[in-house]
């Protein structure tokens, strides 16, 4: 009985978390349709694609991979939100992490706004080095500018789809990193804002080393129907949001239900044992 109830409460919460989401995403506005992380894993990243660098001049993606992991993420520069975050959260994580940017692996920070310029690189870059504050990072974390077209090879083969509102001048995008092995293949999704500094170092372990990790679930955050005055995001947004919020609440309230009620018949059954044994 316990077993089976355990088996109905799970796919309740299954069923109910997908109808939740389905919905949740059934209405989100057209300029969020089709915005998202889509996985290739084990997918080759082009190698010979050409952007400035920091200091403005002219690299090659490939200049960066070679025997070390990367960590690959798609920013805009001038966005005051989520991109922001982004990068706030891998700094974040990265100062927990035993392993060194410069020494042990490589970022690489990608502007996906091709009028975004050098000049816009080198400040951010100057932002988070010093967050980071380690040395070795000076050499072995890039930010990137480039045309269109480049931006457009990273994005498809990364799978990453933004859209840009020019009544706004905003991109909506999803938010997550890449890890990268050394020969430029997709190992590791992260998605969200905070990457949990554990699973950020075995993943650079496993890069490392060729290995490949395995899909993890797309819940995403949008950095689109941000109201900046207002602090908040806007209801379609929310709707995803509240998704988790709703599940969690609801399994907790299941499993202290079938706790209550494994204890009450464990009750039930201590009584009658100890009638019996009066008998």
């Amino acid at each position: 009985m316990t077993r089976n109830a355990s088996t109905m409460l799970l796919g309740s919460l299954l069923c109910l978390l997908a109808g939740t989401v389905t919905q949740a995403y059934a209405q989100l506005p057209p300029s969020l349709q089709g915005v998202g992380f889509e996985q290739r894993l084990n997918e080759q990243v082009p190698l010979d694609i050409e952007f400035r660098d920091d200091a403005g001049q002219a690299v090659q993606l490939g200049d960066y991979f070679a025997d070390k992991p990367v960590i690959l993420v798609l920013v805009q520069y001038r966005c005051p939100m989520l991109c922001t975050e982004v990068l706030n959260g891998l700094v974040k994580a990265l100062l927990d992490v035993p392993l060194l940017v410069g020494k042990d692996f490589y970022v690489v920070t990608v502007s996906f706004d091709a009028r975004e310029n050098p000049e816009l690189a080198a400040a951010k870059k100057k932002t988070y080095l010093e967050r980071y504050g380690r040395s070795e990072a000076e050499s072995g974390w890039h930010f990137l500018t480039g045309q269109q077209d480049a931006i457009d090879r990273l994005t498809q083969a990364v799978g990453f789809r933004y859209r840009y509102d020019p009544k706004t001048d905003r991109f909506a995008h999803a938010s997550g990193i890449m890890v990268l092995t050394p020969s430029g293949k997709i190992a590791r999704y992260f998605y969200d804002i905070s990457y949990n500094p554990r699973d950020v170092r075995l993943a650079l372990v496993e890069a490392s080393q060729g290995k490949i990790g395995s899909p993890v679930d797309q819940i995403l955050l949008y950095c689109f129907h941000y109201d900046p005055n207002e602090g908040k995001y806007g209801p379609a947004v929310m709707n995803l949001l509240r998704a988790g919020g709703v599940l969690t609440v609801l399994g907790i309230g299941g499993l202290v239900g079938l706790l209550s009620w494994q204890n009450h018949r464990k009750a039930k059954r201590g009584k009658a044992s100890g009638r019996a044994a009066d008998g």
